[in-house]
């Protein structure tokens, strides 16, 4: 019973939930598109993950956008990322983070910087480990 009950409410706040950090999301990724080092492509990506949930008409905003729709389909159906995308990806990466590790991180946070250092890390493979998209593709 009380199962049944936490499904409940949890389908009642969890619509809402995808729709809020969708948006939210989406309007950094936005944003992204002006500001350097600001990733677009992943927010939206993000967002499509949070509307398919929450949104449809939302949802196809995102897939169908002339900008980043492409780039955020071949993601969902697991058709890689272009070459160019990947070099992009990891000179932005790598040049704002080697920026805040070195300049912009405080001494006195050695553990901020070792935590950027491991995610640029995590990022740099995961980015690797996508499948090479061919041009043709």
């Amino acid at each position: 019973m009380l199962g049944d009950t936490l499904k409940v409410f949890l389908g009642k706040i969890a619509k809402p939930l995808f729709f809020v950090l969708g948006m939210f999301a989406f309007i950094v990724g936005l944003i992204g598109i002006v500001v350097p080092g600001l990733p677009t492509t992943p927010l939206m990506i993000v967002a499509a993950a949070c509307f398919v949930r929450s949104s449809d008409k939302w949802y196809n905003r995102v897939v169908n956008n002339r900008l980043f729709g492409k780039a955020v389909q071949d993601f969902q159906e697991g058709n890689g990322m272009p070459r160019r995308a990947k070099l992009l990806a990891w000179s932005m990466m790598w040049a704002f983070g080697a920026y805040a590790i070195v300049w912009g991180i405080p001494d006195r946070l050695l553990y901020v910087r070792i935590l950027v250092f491991v995610l640029l890390l995590i990022g740099t493979v995961y980015i690797f480990r996508l499948p090479t998209k061919s041009r043709s593709g």
